[in-house]
């Protein structure tokens, strides 16, 4: 028999009494702080937004000045360790867990449990594992909104001996804490593996000058224009569809790290029209305007597939691998010149005029083989980091979950 199950058996044998969320803890909505009044410093207010169902996310905060304000808002103050809730869109709970005092905007609540019967971490795995329930109250607007009157009249808690409390808070505060380090050590394997794969691509694709001739580690280079090298061709104008027979890529599937994004994929139906925007295994796609210019993807997939009409299509020639190209182009060699040619326009145009006059540097094929083979395997190497730490998180938030699931259960008296 383990500790909370020798507590139950001494303290409450029978079962456990549950009562309304209203009566073992009290509830505070929001202050209407005006929008135009935020500051850039001075006392936080926690938003909606700040809320992330975990804890409360201090980043993009805003502030005000108390001077600004006629209104008492001493009761509209958040402590360290005070419980919060979105009272509109998806239900979302956050534990302030800071020293600083904040304050709270409209759309959001604070719970302050009775500690004599109910320990506040006790309250905040409850209610995150009753997330659901609540949504259930929300009326049907839109966006959704929760009432704190049914929140603290419907929602019924457990409430067991205190000691049993802190004993489940034990184990599930043990539990959160071993998944926030593995976040934290995973994120930094990959940080220190993408530092160290933009550091060999730059160190493996940055000309270096002796005597006014080019090299690339140690391999003379020639310099061509892109235009020199490649066919450049505008992709095709529709309008993105849920379904299609063909997948239709645009300027946003193009990640930050150059890769074909598959969540959400737009499609289109393949006709004659569109049929010379077939994509084939090898061609490079670049974003041609706006904030993501000069972003560029290597299309090796086995399905059909068009590009729209803010790309460009670049089909090389036969000096050039489309996998050095693709490495090339996310070089801040590359971005260098990018950036200089597009100029300082509020709109970025990096259109084929722009991007035929790109300079490369080509060394020979053999070359651009060992380096598309080095840079390949760092890429594999920071793209298994980035796949596989969703699915690490994800095996502790169940384990998580499945315990909390059960710690929380108990039977009525």
């Amino acid at each position: 028999m383990n500790k909370i199950e020798k507590l139950i058996a001494e303290l409450c044998p029978n079962g456990v009494e549950w009562k309304k969320l209203g009566e073992v803890c009290d509830f505070q909505n929001g202050f209407a702080f005006k929008s135009n009044l935020f500051k850039d410093s001075g006392l936080p207010i926690i938003r909606i937004t700040n809320i992330n169902g975990k804890n409360v996310d201090l980043n993009d905060l805003k502030y005000f000045d108390p001077l600004d304000y006629k209104e008492d808002l001493e009761k509209f103050k958040i402590n360290k360790g005070d419980i919060l809730i979105a009272m509109s869109g998806a239900t979302k709970i956050g534990y302030y867990d800071v020293e600083d005092i904040a304050y709270l905007n409209q759309r959001v609540g604070k719970f302050s449990p009775k500690k004599e019967i109910l320990n506040n971490r006790f309250l905040y795995h409850f209610l995150n594992l009753n997330y659901q329930k609540i949504f259930s109250l929300y009326d049907g607007g839109t966006p959704p909104n929760l009432s704190s009157i049914q929140l603290m009249e419907k929602i019924f808690i457990p409430i067991p001996p205190l000691p049993i409390q802190e004993e489940i808070v034990k184990i599930l505060d043990t539990f959160t804490a071993l998944e926030a380090e593995l976040e934290a050590a995973l994120e930094a394997e990959l940080e220190a593996r993408r530092k160290q794969y933009e550091y060999y691509r730059n160190k493996l694709l940055t000309p270096v000058e002796h005597n006014g001739r080019w090299y690339l580690n140690g391999k003379e280079v020639e310099w061509k224009k892109l235009g020199e090298a490649c066919e450049l061709e505008y992709g095709y104008t529709d309008i993105a569809k849920k379904e299609g027979n063909v997948r239709f890529i645009r300027i946003t599937d193009i990640d930050e790290n150059g890769k074909l994004r598959e969540i959400d994929p737009k499609y289109t139906e393949l006709k004659e029209e569109n049929k010379k925007y077939l994509l084939s295994k090898g061609d490079i796609l670049v974003a041609r305007t706006g904030a993501t210019y000069g972003k560029t993807v290597l299309f090796n997939k086995d399905y059909e597939a068009v590009y729209a009409s803010f790309l460009i299509r670049v089909k090389l020639n036969k000096t050039i691998l489309s996998s050095y190209y693709w490495h090339f182009a996310q070089s801040n060699y590359y971005w260098k010149q990018a950036k200089k040619m597009v100029g300082g326009g509020a709109q970025p145009q990096f259109n084929a005029n722009v991007l035929k006059n790109l300079q490369i540097p080509i060394p020979p094929l053999s070359e651009q083989e060992r380096i598309v083979a080095i840079l390949d395997k760092f890429d594999a190497l920071v793209n298994d980091i980035s796949q596989g730490l969703p699915a690490e998180i994800e095996a502790r938030r169940k384990q998580y979950e499945y315990y909390r699931n059960k710690l929380l259960t108990f039977n009525k008296k």
